[in-house]
C-alpha cells in the first residue's frame, strides 16, 4: 500500500523515489514483520492462555518435553499476521506473484488453524483428519499449478519447465506431469516444516535461513542484469517476491523471541503448515523447485527420517531410529534440546548457502 500511495509522489518529494527499490522495501518489510511479532506477541500469548489453548505432549517421547504440556499453541496466527501485513504495506500489490504467495500462506494457515482448534480446543486427539488436511494441500497445489501454467509470467522458460541446479541452461519439461509435481512440492514443503516443528525454535530458525536464500533467488531471478550475468532464467515480477520472503524472515525471527527455549508459545500447525506452503509456493513461482530440496535440506532430512522409520517398521518390524522425526532421535541419543536446535540451525544455514552458491556454479 505504501508503494502505491507514496511512490507516485516522488516527483514532488524526490526522497520517495526509494520506494521503487525492492531492496529498500524488503528491508522494511522484514523490520515491520519483526516489530509486529514483538508487539503482538504478549497479547496473543495472553489470549491463548486465557482460552486455555495449551499443547498436549506425548508421554512416549523425550521425558524432558513433559513440562511443556499446557504451553500455549496456535502461535502461528502471530506468524501469519506478521507476514501478511508487512507484505501488504511494502509490496507491489499489482504483482500477481505476491498475491499467489500470500493466499497460499493464508490458506494453509487456515487449514492448520482448523487442525489446531480441533485438537487443542475440541480435544479431538487426531485433530483434522489426515485426508482432509491432505485435501487442503492438494487443492492449494492445483491452484498454484493453474496460476503458473495457464497464466505464466513473462520469462525464459515454458510454463511446465523447471530449472535444474548446477547445470547451465538445463531444464526439465514435465508437460502435464507438472501438475502432480507442483502438488508434490507444495504438499511436501508444507509437511516437512510441520514435521520439523518439534523443538523450541527449531522450525522457525530453519525457515529463516530458507526464506533468506529464496529471497535472494527471487531478487536475482527478477532482475534483468543479474539474471543475465548469472546466466539464469529471468522472470518478470519475480523480484517482488523478495518483499514477501523478507516478511517471512522478520516474522520468524520475531516469533523466535517468544519461541526460543523454553518456549512461551508454540506455532502449531497454523504456523508450520503456512510457512512450508509459503516456501514451496515461492519455489514454484521462480521455477526453483529442485533447488528448494537443497535450500531446505534439513527439512527434507526430517521428512525422510519419518518415511524411513515407517517403512522399516512395516517391512522388517524394527525401527532404524530411536524416534522420528530426526531431531527426536538425537535428543534420545543424549543431545540436549538447545544443542539439537542450534546444530540443526547451522546445518540449515549451510544448506541455504549451498543453494545460493548454485546460482554461480551453474
Amino acid at each position: 500500500m505504501l508503494y502505491h500511495f507514496l511512490y507516485p509522489l516522488h516527483t514532488y518529494l524526490p526522497i520517495l523515489n526509494v520506494f521503487r527499490y525492492i531492496t529498500f522495501r524488503s528491508l522494511y518489510a522484514a523490520a515491520t514483520a519483526l516489530l509486529l511479532a514483538f508487539v503482538l506477541g504478549p497479547p496473543v500469548i495472553r489470549r491463548l492462555r486465557a482460552l486455555k489453548i495449551g499443547q498436549q505432549v506425548r508421554d512416549d517421547g523425550p521425558q524432558s518435553h513433559l513440562p511443556k504440556a499446557g504451553t500455549p499453541t496456535m502461535g502461528g496466527v502471530l506468524i501469519v499476521i506478521s507476514i501478511v501485513i508487512p507484505t501488504l504495506l511494502w509490496g507491489n500489490l499489482e504483482n500477481r506473484n505476491v498475491w499467489i504467495a500470500l493466499l497460499a500462506t493464508v490458506w494453509m494457515g487456515f487449514v492448520g488453524f482448523v487442525d489446531d482448534y480441533l485438537r487443542v480446543v475440541k480435544r479431538m486427539r487426531k485433530g483434522l483428519l489426515g485426508r482432509y488436511k491432505l485435501a487442503g494441500q492438494i487443492l492449494l497445489g492445483v491452484a498454484v499449478f493453474a496460476a503458473v501454467y495457464f497464466y505464466p509470467s513473462h520469462g525464459l522458460l515454458d510454463p511446465a519447465e523447471t530449472n535444474v541446479p548446477f547445470l547451465k541452461r538445463t531444464v526439465v519439461d514435465f508437460g502435464w506431469l507438472y501438475l502432480p509435481f507442483v502438488i508434490l512440492v507444495v504438499t511436501g514443503a508444507s509437511n516437512a516444516v510441520n514435521l520439523a516443528d518439534g523443538l523450541d525454535g527449531l522450525a522457525a530458525g530453519m525457515t529463516t535461513f530458507a526464506a533468506l536464500a529464496l529471497g535472494g533467488m527471487c531478487y536475482v531471478t527478477g532482475h534483468v542484469k543479474f539474471s543475465q550475468y548469472l546466466q539464469i532464467p529471468y522472470f518478470q515480477g519475480a523480484g517482488e517476491l523478495t518483499v514477501f520472503c523478507s516478511a517471512i524472515v522478520g516474522a520468524t525471527l520475531g516469533f523466535l523471541w517468544w519461541n526460543c527455549h523454553p518456549a512461551d508459545v508454540f506455532m502449531g500447525d497454523t504456523g508450520s503448515l503456512s510457512l512450508g506452503a509459503a516456501l514451496g509456493t515461492v519455489a514454484v513461482l521462480i521455477k526453483r523447485e529442485f533447488l528448494l530440496a537443497i535450500v531446505g535440506a534439513v527439512f527434507v532430512a526430517e521428512a525422510l527420517s519419518v518415511m524411513a522409520q515407517v517403512l522399516s517398521f512395516k517391512i522388517w518390524g524394527r525401527r532404524i531410529l530411536r524416534m522420528a522425526p530426526l531431531h527426536h532421535h538425537f535428543e534420545l541419543s543424549g543431545w540436549k534440546e538447545p544443542r539439537v536446535v542450534v546444530r540443526f540451525w547451522i546445518a540449515a544455514a549451510l544448506a541455504a548457502l549451498l543453494g545460493l552458491s548454485t546460482l554461480k556454479l551453474q
